[in-house]
């Protein structure tokens, strides 16, 4: 069986018609719950992303990023995940997670400040601001480690599984096909399910590793790889933004309880270039891109919206929320600055280390030999 033939949990149809799968019939009261207004930010999120997105690309085309990761395609799969969390829980993204960390309150001028090469990490982790979003990971699968860990460290200070749901603490990891094979992500799910770490792994699956479709890596569905170490996986269409909020609240609330880790597989589409650094046409065809493209995430929430009688109103307002962020976005981004050079030595160790100030010095001495130096 092939990662595309494998069951899964659907509650839109590709036109945005409501046709829950069997699948989808345990976790339909979670949707049911869902107020109108709920449902319509699910909607702004995901415009309001993709002009964000759009709007960098076309930044790093212009000189102004040296890379930019589009998530063009896969806005259902993080906002439905993002909305699914609790104020309380912490996130690890890996680096396309645009709509989730934006959700958690993160600026999005932050991670143009990595993309750019102004910052080290982007923004503060521990600032209240940013939602327990941890710091955009590059090293693949890194950040799985990083998440069992922190989420090991939860059950051994006793703040999960205490039966207080406003107060227990589960932790929420993005990685995509591609780091599903790495080492990383294979030992991070084996101490999570030794230890009954509260971690939902959020593999989202957009078929294509860079330039390596999904069938090389793996000869079953990659939900199978969770599985394997005894965590409870699901198969969600990561398209339907209704599907991934239901399965993730519901998953994270039961690894919140005391019950062990969860995985879930996110089935979604990258419709853009891996990074700006990359030509997709190099390895795949355009009648692939154009059969995902009727299965837009956008227009499927849409098309709901507009059958459950949601006012014109509502998506004019929508799309000038998103022309005002992307502008906002511009308008700051080319205001940046280039830091001190002294900062890449200043955080490598908390304390001031003699190893760091000689080769500050050696740098500071090194530029300064150059004709026309203004030191």
């Amino acid at each position: 069986m092939t990662p595309i033939e494998a069951p899964l949990v659907r509650v839109l149809a590709d036109d945005g018609s409501y046709a829950p799968s069997a699948e989808a019939e345990r976790y339909l009261p979670l949707i049911d719950a869902l107020t109108d207004a709920e449902l319509e930010q699910f909607y702004r999120d995901m415009v309001v992303i993709r002009a964000i997105d759009t709007q960098a690309t076309n930044l790093q085309r212009q000189g102004q990023l040296a890379l930019w990761p589009p998530s063009r395609g896969q806005e259902a799969a993080q906002v439905g995940s993002a909305r699914a969390a609790r104020a309380q829980d912490t996130l690890f993204p890996s680096y396309r997670e645009h709509a989730v960390t934006r959700i958690r309150g993160v600026d999005p001028v932050d991670i143009l400040k990595v993309m750019r090469g102004t910052s080290h990490g982007g923004w503060n982790p521990t600032d209240a601001k940013n939602g327990n979003t941890r710091i955009y990971t590059l090293v693949l699968g890194s950040q799985t480690l990083h998440a069992a860990g922190y989420a090991m460290g939860l059950t051994f200070d006793g703040r999960t599984g205490t039966g207080d749901v406003d107060r227990d603490e589960a932790v929420v990891v993005y990685y995509g096909d591609g780091a599903s094979s790495q080492g990383d992500v294979h030992e991070a799910m084996v101490f999570a399910a030794s230890y009954d770490a509260p971690v939902l792994f959020f593999l989202q699956n957009n078929h294509w590793a860079i330039s390596v479709p999904v069938e090389t890596q793996s000869k079953v569905p990659l939900v199978s790889r969770g599985a394997g170490y005894g965590i409870p996986s699901v198969r969600v269409d990561g398209n339907d933004v209704l599907a991934s909020y239901a399965v993730s609240r519901a998953l994270l609330d039961e690894t919140r309880s005391g019950a062990g880790p969860r995985a879930i597989e996110a089935v979604t589409y990258r419709m853009g270039a891996h990074t700006t650094s990359d030509d997709p046409t190099k390895y795949r065809h355009s009648d692939e891109e154009q059969r995902w493209a009727q299965r837009d995430p956008i227009a499927r929430m849409r098309a709901f919206l507009e059958g459950r009688g949601a006012p014109a109103s509502l998506f004019e307002q929508t799309d000038a929320e998103a022309a005002d962020a992307a502008e906002d976005l511009r308008s700051r981004a080319i205001t940046l600055t280039s830091p001190e050079r002294s900062l890449i030595f200043d955080h490598v160790y908390s304390d001031p280390h003699p190893l760091m100030v000689e080769q500050k010095a050696w740098l500071n001495e090194y530029e300064a030999s150059f004709e026309g130096s203004a030191s």
